[in-house]
Protein backbone atom coordinates (compact mmCIF):
# COMPACT_ATOMS: atom_id res chain seq x y z
CA UNK A 1 0.00 0.00 0.00
CA UNK A 2 1.28 3.38 -0.80
CA UNK A 3 1.34 5.72 2.29
CA UNK A 4 2.64 9.29 1.69
CA UNK A 5 1.64 10.15 5.35
CA UNK A 6 5.14 10.03 6.58
CA UNK A 7 6.63 11.57 3.18
CA UNK A 8 7.91 15.44 3.11
CA UNK A 9 4.75 17.98 3.10
CA UNK A 10 3.04 18.59 -0.59
CA UNK A 11 0.98 21.58 -1.17
CA UNK A 12 -0.91 21.50 -4.60
CA UNK A 13 -0.37 24.91 -5.84
CA UNK A 14 -3.46 27.01 -7.95
CA UNK A 15 -3.08 25.07 -10.78
CA UNK A 16 -2.91 21.18 -9.37
CA UNK A 17 -5.25 18.89 -8.05
CA UNK A 18 -5.99 20.25 -4.11
CA UNK A 19 -7.08 16.84 -2.98
CA UNK A 20 -5.15 15.90 0.20
CA UNK A 21 -6.13 12.63 0.94
CA UNK A 22 -7.24 9.89 -1.69
CA UNK A 23 -8.36 6.13 -0.29
CA UNK A 24 -9.21 3.54 -3.32
CA UNK A 25 -10.90 0.27 -2.53
CA UNK A 26 -9.23 0.00 0.71
CA UNK A 27 -10.41 -3.13 2.76
CA UNK A 28 -9.76 -4.58 5.90
CA UNK A 29 -10.14 -7.71 8.20
CA UNK A 30 -9.47 -9.02 11.42
CA UNK A 31 -8.73 -12.34 11.69
CA UNK A 32 -12.10 -13.69 9.79
CA UNK A 33 -14.11 -10.41 10.39
CA UNK A 34 -14.09 -8.29 7.62
CA UNK A 35 -14.32 -4.83 9.19
CA UNK A 36 -14.07 -2.28 5.83
CA UNK A 37 -14.77 -3.25 2.10
CA UNK A 38 -13.65 -1.73 -1.08
CA UNK A 39 -13.89 1.69 0.94
CA UNK A 40 -12.93 4.77 -1.80
CA UNK A 41 -13.14 8.13 -0.66
CA UNK A 42 -11.30 11.45 -1.35
CA UNK A 43 -11.28 15.27 0.48
CA UNK A 44 -9.86 18.01 -1.21
CA UNK A 45 -8.07 21.32 0.75
CA UNK A 46 -10.37 23.40 2.63
CA UNK A 47 -13.31 21.24 2.78
CA UNK A 48 -15.23 19.61 5.82
CA UNK A 49 -15.76 15.80 4.80
CA UNK A 50 -18.16 13.59 7.56
CA UNK A 51 -17.96 9.83 7.61
CA UNK A 52 -21.24 8.64 8.58
CA UNK A 53 -22.01 5.11 10.05
CA UNK A 54 -23.26 3.19 12.52
CA UNK A 55 -21.30 1.58 15.26
CA UNK A 56 -18.93 -1.12 14.18
CA UNK A 57 -18.79 -0.15 10.49
CA UNK A 58 -15.10 0.45 10.88
CA UNK A 59 -14.95 4.37 10.80
CA UNK A 60 -12.23 4.54 13.41
CA UNK A 61 -10.59 1.69 11.56
CA UNK A 62 -10.37 3.60 8.58
CA UNK A 63 -9.06 6.60 10.29
CA UNK A 64 -6.02 4.37 11.74
CA UNK A 65 -4.89 3.36 8.40
CA UNK A 66 -5.36 7.26 7.00
CA UNK A 67 -2.91 7.96 9.76
CA UNK A 68 -0.63 4.80 9.35
CA UNK A 69 -1.20 3.18 12.43
CA UNK A 70 -2.97 0.10 10.35
CA UNK A 71 -2.04 -1.42 7.36
CA UNK A 72 -4.94 -1.92 4.93
CA UNK A 73 -5.00 -5.66 3.32
CA UNK A 74 -5.99 -3.68 0.17
CA UNK A 75 -5.98 -0.65 -1.70
CA UNK A 76 -3.87 2.20 -1.98
CA UNK A 77 -3.67 5.68 0.20
CA UNK A 78 -2.17 8.87 -1.02
CA UNK A 79 -2.11 11.70 1.05
CA UNK A 80 -0.30 14.93 0.88
CA UNK A 81 0.44 17.14 3.86
CA UNK A 82 0.50 16.70 7.57
CA UNK A 83 -2.06 14.61 9.42
CA UNK A 84 -3.20 15.33 12.88
CA UNK A 85 -5.54 12.98 14.88
CA UNK A 86 -7.94 13.91 17.25
CA UNK A 87 -9.60 10.65 19.29
CA UNK A 88 -12.89 10.52 20.85
CA UNK A 89 -11.77 10.87 24.48
CA UNK A 90 -9.50 13.93 24.98
CA UNK A 91 -6.32 11.71 26.40
CA UNK A 92 -4.50 15.07 28.47
CA UNK A 93 -2.32 14.26 30.77
CA UNK A 94 -3.92 14.97 33.85
CA UNK A 95 -0.65 16.19 36.28
CA UNK A 96 0.27 18.63 33.58
CA UNK A 97 -0.95 21.65 32.91
CA UNK A 98 -3.76 23.02 29.78
CA UNK A 99 -0.28 25.12 28.44
CA UNK A 100 1.95 22.00 28.49
CA UNK A 101 -0.51 19.51 27.27
CA UNK A 102 -1.20 21.63 24.25
CA UNK A 103 2.77 22.00 23.27
CA UNK A 104 3.21 18.34 24.39
CA UNK A 105 3.80 17.52 20.36
CA UNK A 106 5.91 20.48 20.00
CA UNK A 107 8.16 19.38 22.26
CA UNK A 108 8.14 15.67 21.32
CA UNK A 109 9.24 17.15 18.22
CA UNK A 110 12.24 19.24 19.87
CA UNK A 111 10.49 22.69 18.70
CA UNK A 112 11.98 25.57 20.76
CA UNK A 113 9.77 25.89 23.79
CA UNK A 114 9.58 29.58 24.41
CA UNK A 115 8.13 29.71 20.67
CA UNK A 116 5.82 27.10 20.68
CA UNK A 117 3.93 28.52 24.23
CA UNK A 118 4.13 31.73 22.76
CA UNK A 119 2.33 30.50 19.91
CA UNK A 120 0.21 28.21 21.68
CA UNK A 121 -1.13 30.86 24.49
CA UNK A 122 -2.10 33.40 20.96
CA UNK A 123 -4.33 30.91 19.80
CA UNK A 124 -5.75 29.60 23.27
CA UNK A 125 -7.09 33.22 23.46
CA UNK A 126 -8.62 33.13 19.84
CA UNK A 127 -10.52 29.30 21.06
CA UNK A 128 -11.79 30.51 24.29
CA UNK A 129 -9.19 29.21 26.86
CA UNK A 130 -7.07 32.48 27.38
CA UNK A 131 -6.62 32.20 31.26
CA UNK A 132 -6.72 28.66 31.69
CA UNK A 133 -2.92 27.94 30.65
CA UNK A 134 -1.51 27.15 34.04
CA UNK A 135 -4.86 25.13 35.23
CA UNK A 136 -4.99 21.45 35.12
CA UNK A 137 -7.84 19.62 33.13
CA UNK A 138 -9.42 18.37 35.68
CA UNK A 139 -10.23 22.02 36.29
CA UNK A 140 -11.64 22.20 32.92
CA UNK A 141 -15.24 21.47 31.54
CA UNK A 142 -16.03 18.69 28.65
CA UNK A 143 -16.70 21.20 26.17
CA UNK A 144 -13.10 23.48 27.38
CA UNK A 145 -11.19 19.77 27.26
CA UNK A 146 -12.02 19.34 23.52
CA UNK A 147 -11.16 22.84 22.97
CA UNK A 148 -7.77 22.10 24.49
CA UNK A 149 -7.44 18.97 22.64
CA UNK A 150 -8.27 20.67 19.46
CA UNK A 151 -5.70 22.87 19.57
CA UNK A 152 -2.78 20.15 20.54
CA UNK A 153 -4.17 18.34 16.97
CA UNK A 154 -3.63 21.73 15.30
CA UNK A 155 -0.30 22.81 16.63
CA UNK A 156 0.71 18.95 15.57
CA UNK A 157 -0.53 19.01 11.83
CA UNK A 158 -2.22 22.56 11.23
CA UNK A 159 -3.41 21.40 7.98
CA UNK A 160 -5.54 18.01 8.11
CA UNK A 161 -7.19 16.91 10.79
CA UNK A 162 -9.07 13.58 11.49
CA UNK A 163 -11.66 14.09 14.45
CA UNK A 164 -13.02 10.91 15.60
CA UNK A 165 -16.91 11.83 17.32
CA UNK A 166 -14.72 14.58 19.46
CA UNK A 167 -18.31 15.76 20.69
CA UNK A 168 -19.85 12.30 21.86
CA UNK A 169 -19.45 12.75 24.84
CA UNK A 170 -20.94 16.11 25.65
CA UNK A 171 -24.29 17.03 26.41
CA UNK A 172 -26.45 18.41 24.05
CA UNK A 173 -26.32 22.20 24.69
CA UNK A 174 -22.58 21.86 24.87
CA UNK A 175 -22.27 19.77 21.98
CA UNK A 176 -24.64 22.10 19.50
CA UNK A 177 -22.36 25.27 20.75
CA UNK A 178 -18.79 23.20 20.15
CA UNK A 179 -20.00 22.27 16.67
CA UNK A 180 -20.69 25.97 15.88
CA UNK A 181 -17.23 26.88 17.37
CA UNK A 182 -15.69 23.96 15.02
CA UNK A 183 -17.05 26.24 12.14
CA UNK A 184 -15.80 29.14 12.97
CA UNK A 185 -12.31 27.71 13.87
CA UNK A 186 -12.05 25.55 10.21
CA UNK A 187 -13.16 29.05 8.55
CA UNK A 188 -9.86 31.09 10.44
CA UNK A 189 -7.27 28.78 10.51
CA UNK A 190 -8.71 27.32 6.99
CA UNK A 191 -8.66 23.57 8.21
CA UNK A 192 -9.23 20.67 6.10
CA UNK A 193 -11.14 18.19 8.07
CA UNK A 194 -12.37 14.48 7.92
CA UNK A 195 -14.90 13.97 10.84
CA UNK A 196 -16.23 10.81 11.96
CA UNK A 197 -20.21 10.51 13.46
CA UNK A 198 -22.95 8.63 13.82
CA UNK A 199 -25.14 11.17 14.48
CA UNK A 200 -27.15 12.50 11.24
CA UNK A 201 -28.36 16.55 11.92
CA UNK A 202 -24.12 16.66 13.36
CA UNK A 203 -23.17 15.47 9.91
CA UNK A 204 -25.29 17.37 7.67
CA UNK A 205 -24.68 20.92 10.13
CA UNK A 206 -21.31 20.24 9.98
CA UNK A 207 -20.35 18.88 6.21
CA UNK A 208 -19.56 20.07 2.73
CA UNK A 209 -19.73 15.85 1.95
CA UNK A 210 -20.81 13.24 3.55
CA UNK A 211 -20.07 9.20 2.92
CA UNK A 212 -22.30 6.91 4.23
CA UNK A 213 -21.10 3.55 6.05
CA UNK A 214 -23.16 0.62 5.72
CA UNK A 215 -23.05 -1.89 8.75
CA UNK A 216 -20.14 -4.22 8.92
CA UNK A 217 -18.47 -4.99 7.25
CA UNK A 218 -17.99 -1.00 6.18
CA UNK A 219 -18.80 -0.10 2.51
CA UNK A 220 -19.81 3.46 1.34
CA UNK A 221 -23.10 3.38 0.62
CA UNK A 222 -23.72 6.90 -0.60
CA UNK A 223 -21.72 9.80 -1.25
CA UNK A 224 -23.66 13.11 -0.48
CA UNK A 225 -23.11 16.48 -0.87
CA UNK A 226 -24.56 19.38 1.29
CA UNK A 227 -25.28 22.05 -0.77
CA UNK A 228 -28.63 23.94 0.70
CA UNK A 229 -28.92 27.80 -0.30
CA UNK A 230 -27.53 29.13 2.70
CA UNK A 231 -24.32 30.07 2.57
CA UNK A 232 -24.21 30.07 6.03
CA UNK A 233 -23.82 26.28 7.46
CA UNK A 234 -25.87 27.47 10.96
CA UNK A 235 -29.05 28.18 8.75
CA UNK A 236 -29.28 24.34 7.86
CA UNK A 237 -30.70 23.33 10.53
CA UNK A 238 -34.32 25.71 9.60
CA UNK A 239 -34.46 24.47 6.35
CA UNK A 240 -36.89 22.42 5.40
CA UNK A 241 -34.46 20.36 2.67
CA UNK A 242 -32.56 19.95 6.11
CA UNK A 243 -35.58 16.66 6.87
CA UNK A 244 -35.34 15.22 3.26
CA UNK A 245 -31.90 14.48 3.39
CA UNK A 246 -31.95 13.25 7.02
CA UNK A 247 -34.68 10.81 5.79
CA UNK A 248 -32.57 9.97 2.42
CA UNK A 249 -29.81 9.20 5.11
CA UNK A 250 -31.88 7.25 7.57
CA UNK A 251 -32.66 4.93 5.04
CA UNK A 252 -29.69 4.72 3.90
CA UNK A 253 -28.05 2.90 7.24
Amino acid sequence: MQNKALLEKTVPNSGENNTLITLDGISKSYDSAEILKDVSLHIRKGEFVSILGPSGSGKSTLFNIITGLLPADRGTLDVHGEIGYMQQKDLLLPWKTVLDNIVLPLDLKGSNKEASRSKAVSLMDRIGLKGYEHRYPSELSGGMKQRASFLRTFLASGEIMLLDEPFGALDSITKGSMQAWLLEVQEAFNVTILFITHDIEEAIFLSDRIYVLSSRPGVVKEKLTVSFNQQNKRDRLINPELLVLKETIKGLL
